[in-house]
């Protein structure tokens, strides 16, 4: 399947901008996903947005809702927060270079691929690309896509370059509380050459190849095994499910509407006797 582009813009340097595309490094195929599915009837369970004494409601009908210290909502529209022109939303601008080493791994959130959008970006793209390969360099950045401004670090990987989402600095837990309760002494001598001498056996060459999810290939085997088996239990997905969702309604509404019913068909009958 070929990757969508997950945000398209400018990688601007200086007064040099470069049409690019950014998709996500992370590859979904890989995981073993599941439906939840109601036993009794063998149907997928949904997820409706529904509203307590009102039932299910239209998307359309949504607003945002920013709750205050007073337990009230500060609603805002759709529109309005569109309406927040940023910079960002269109243009990643390098601001700053670092040293990519001086950047914790604690920082890092989500890798992404930058790519050229055209053959006449290429040429500045790979000036980039070589220049940052040759300091040593990151360079700093910032972008909005999906709803939020990102602070991004980008670095040559490969032929390319690689742009990681990092945490800003209100996202990170101060880990003193946890860590101040370690007691700062000298550890034993001997017992710290034995563990030196052991993650220096054990070094190697960082391959992630090497490593395989455990949890994953067990997860297919046993789906696997189940296929297999003609006893297990199995669900057929009906063809067209569409639109059961309508009539899920309000258990309360529902009890009003066949409680006022019940008032006008009593009535009925003693009016006509």
């Amino acid at each position: 399947m070929a990757s969508r582009a997950v945000w398209k813009g400018q990688l601007r340097l200086s007064l040099v901008s470069i049409p690019v595309e950014i998709h996500s490094a992370r590859n979904a195929s890989g995981k073993v996903s599941f439906r939840q599915i109601h036993a009794p009837s063998g149907k997928p369970v949904r997820y409706q947005k529904t509203v307590k004494g009102v039932g299910p409601v239209e998307t359309d009908d949504i607003m945002k809702g920013y709750e205050t210290d007073d337990g009230d909502y500060i609603l805002l529209d759709k529109d309005e927060i569109d309406a927040i022109k940023l910079e960002t939303r269109k243009t990643l601008e390098l601001v700053q270079f670092v040293e990519t080493r001086e950047i914790a791994p604690i920082w890092f959130d989500r890798p992404y691929y930058v790519v050229p959008s055209d053959e006449l970006a290429e040429d500045a793209y790979r000036v980039i690309r070589d220049a940052l390969r040759s300091t040593g360099k990151a360079g700093l950045g910032q972008l909005t896509m999906r709803g939020k401004e990102y602070l991004c670090a980008i670095r040559p990987c490969g032929d390319g370059l690689l742009m990681e989402t990092l945490h800003y600095e209100k996202d990170i837990r101060d880990a003193d509380p946890l860590f101040s309760g370690i007691e700062d002494e000298a550890s034993d001598e001997e017992l710290l050459e034995v563990a030196t001498q052991l993650i220096e056996k054990k070094t190697a060459p960082f391959d992630a190849s090497a490593f395989e999810d455990h949890y994953a290939s067990a997860l297919r085997d046993l789906i696997a095994a189940k296929m297999k088996n003609k006893k297990t239990p199995r669900a057929k997905a009906p063809e067209d499910d569409g639109g059961e969702g309508e009539n899920v309604v309000d258990l309360m509404d529902a009890l009003k509407k066949s409680l006022k019913q019940g008032k006008g068909g009593s009535g009925r009958r003693k009016k006509a006797s």
